[in-house]
């Protein structure tokens, strides 16, 4: 069970606008550090600061590929913190 604390970190995650935009890209499946941060028109440094929150927080997972790190979502997380959410609504 997803406790209230981590649901309102969830929502202060995915409420800044690169991080959605983050999500969003990956949902086409997963992409290379180095493609992430050209699509968001960020520096490279910013962007892996957006990517740490959400890997922190469980949105994303990574793997490593030689010297390239891979992101892509966690689906199981991301429905979770969904369904969490929605219960504490309704």
């Amino acid at each position: 069970m997803i406790k209230s604390v981590d649901i309102k970190k969830y929502l202060i995650a995915i409420s800044e606008l690169n991080r959605l935009e983050i999500l969003q890209f990956l949902k086409k499946g997963e992409k290379c550090a180095c493609e992430i941060h050209p699509k968001l028109k960020l520096p490279q440094n910013l962007s892996s600061h957006h990517l740490k929150v959400l890997k922190d927080l469980g949105l994303l997972k990574s793997r490593r590929e030689g010297t390239k790190i891979i992101y892509s979502r966690n689906e199981e997380a991301i429905w979770h913190y969904q369904s969490a959410l929605t219960q504490k609504i309704i």
